[in-house]
């Protein structure tokens, strides 16, 4: 795990409980100057731990501090470094651009205009008009230039290529590798893997509120391998499986590197370990 003084956010024993749900134990820490993905099915608790990180709901336990701050004794200091961006983020529809950001940079001491004007002409983006006759993408790009405006360090993202087409998504993707080059810390969830395959250098795999894996994106893939069963699946493949799905032609079954026969199987796909382990789970 990366020195928690070094580290742009540093979470330790995350704890917060609900009546139907609990999210258990999650720890972990960010790489300077890289994009971490985070994982996991809708209502495995992505959401719950980013809002308990960002103080919009109080966890029953844990610590969590950006930059080596806690966030109770420091909260301005962190607003000003970091920039938090949701897909169901909402603007007042009918104001324009402009005035949205002169309320906005009033709240940041930091705000540097050269700044902003940069990534409104990056992102292709017109301040005389309004949020209602923005796309969903572009409704994003505009939350990103905002938080890059008063010099935000780290990126925290939820779920922002929900409910995208595939060509918004991948301009959004271009946007986190522009921002890693810039040294930004990018970290973001989601369900749409594919995404990840295309940026990101770290996993964070949370299911029913546990952290699985926190693995460089190259470490968790090799550590699957899929075979591909026509009809049955065999007793040796059955015996190390870690999750099976039906096919047209028979099964998936997803095994474990070491319990694999060469010749038997392929590599996996983010998309796949995630959906074959949470089928696994719902069996369970």
């Amino acid at each position: 795990m990366v020195s928690e003084m070094k580290s742009p956010l540093a979470v330790q024993g995350l704890c917060k409980n609900y009546p139907a749900f609990t999210l258990q134990d999650v720890s972990f820490s960010l790489v300077p100057g890289s994009i971490t993905g985070f994982i996991g099915r809708n209502g495995a608790g992505k959401t719950t731990t980013i809002n308990s990180m960002l103080s919009f709901v109080r966890p029953d336990a844990g610590k969590i501090s950006f930059f080596g701050m806690p966030w109770d004794e420091n909260e301005q200091e962190i607003k000003a470094k970091i920039g938090f961006v949701s897909a169901g983020m909402t603007y007042h529809t009918r104001k324009k651009l402009k005035a949205i950001t002169a309320v906005t940079k009033a709240f940041y001491p930091e705000w540097d205009d050269g700044a902003y004007r940069k990534y409104m002409g990056v992102f292709g983006l017109d301040e005389e008009k309004t949020p209602a006759e923005l796309s969903n993408g572009m409704k994003i790009k505009y939350a990103l230039a905002l938080a890059l405006s008063h010099g935000a360090e780290l990126m925290i993202l939820d779920e922002p290529t929900s409910g995208l087409d595939p060509v918004s998504r991948e301009e959004l993707v271009e946007v986190f590798l522009n921002l890693k080059d810039e040294g930004k810390t990018v970290f973001f969830s989601t369900h749409i893997t594919s995404d990840l395959e295309k940026c990101a250098d770290r996993i964070l795999f949370l299911q029913q509120g546990r952290l699985k894996a926190d693995d460089t994106l190259e470490g968790f893939r090799d550590t699957w391998r899929i075979a591909e069963c026509a009809g049955e699946i065999p007793q040796e493949i059955a015996q190390a499986a870690c999750g099976k799905c039906r096919t047209k032609d028979g099964y998936t079954v997803l095994v474990r590197k070491e319990d694999a026969e060469a010749s038997a199987v392929r590599e996996a796909s983010l998309e796949e370990i995630m959906i074959h382990l949470e089928k696994e789970a719902d069996r369970e």
